[in-house]
């Protein structure tokens, strides 16, 4: 799991000027379904939080992923955005990533930093008149500090960013995800590419379950190059589904 899930439907509240947070668990079945991803992790939890302001808006998530014996690591991202015109459509954006990890050999356990970045650049924000449809597109310069960990050189690149989200069947159903292409010298081909969506039912919208904000769906983690295997390469491609719940606050 990783970055704005759900942000597809945080961008009405960018519109409508209201608060939007939620928690998910996701099952991963990559275990399931490749041999070269037994030791991966299972379960991740997500929490989320936007919040739109007179200047712009903030958002921010960090995921936590388990193993049977407990946590073994956490992402996290926060991003800003200024609004640049009264329409809200064109805003400044600028963003942090980060996280740690551990993990098993044998009989030791360590303890591994993430190579974090910030991300500076512009986006374009976009919703129908119902607002039952969402885009926005995000081009950033991106900069990897130095990892004194690991010994990961700091670099330059860029990231990509497009997210959507549409809800129809009368709420009852929403498909929303996101795809991320940046720079990274260290891979094949030089370049990243992740995606996640999402598709949920909206429990909420049943008859005689108006107050239960719970939606049950998948989300598919799409990419290359990103994913670590258990031969510590991370030069392929794999598509990732899992089986989630959502509540939503």
């Amino acid at each position: 799991m990783r970055r704005f899930s759900t942000l597809a439907i945080l961008l009405v509240a960018a519109f409508v000027g209201v608060k939007a947070q939620n928690v998910q668990l996701h099952y991963d079945l990559g275990h399931n379904l490749y041999n070269d991803l037994s030791s991966r992790t299972t379960v991740t939890s997500t929490v989320e939080m936007f919040k739109p302001d007179t200047w712009g808006s903030t958002f921010m998530f960090t995921d936590i992923d388990y193993k049977s014996d407990g946590a073994i690591g956490a992402y996290w991202e926060i991003s800003r955005e200024f609004n640049l015109t009264k329409n809200k459509r064109w805003a400044a954006h600028v963003e942090y990533n980060g996280g740690v990890g551990s993990g098993k050999t044998q009989n030791n356990y360590y303890g591994n930093r993430y190579q974090h970045a910030v991300l500076l650049g512009g986006a374009w924000n976009w919703a129908s008149k119902d607002f039952s449809k969402t885009f926005s597109v995000q081009l950033m310069y991106k900069y990897y500090f130095k990892n004194g960990h690991t010994g990961a050189r700091p670099f330059s690149g860029f990231q990509l960013t497009e997210v959507w989200g549409t809800t129809f069947a009368h709420g009852l159903c929403t498909f929303d995800g996101f795809c991320d292409l940046w720079y990274d010298p260290n891979v094949n081909g030089k370049l990243i590419l992740l995606s996640e969506p999402q598709f949920w039912v909206n429990l909420n919208t049943l008859k005689g379950m108006k107050n239960v904000n719970l939606s049950l769906g998948s989300e598919v983690e799409i990419s290359n190059n990103f994913v670590w295997n258990d031969r510590g390469e991370h030069n392929r491609f794999y598509a990732i589904p899992t089986i989630a719940a959502k509540w939503t606050f």
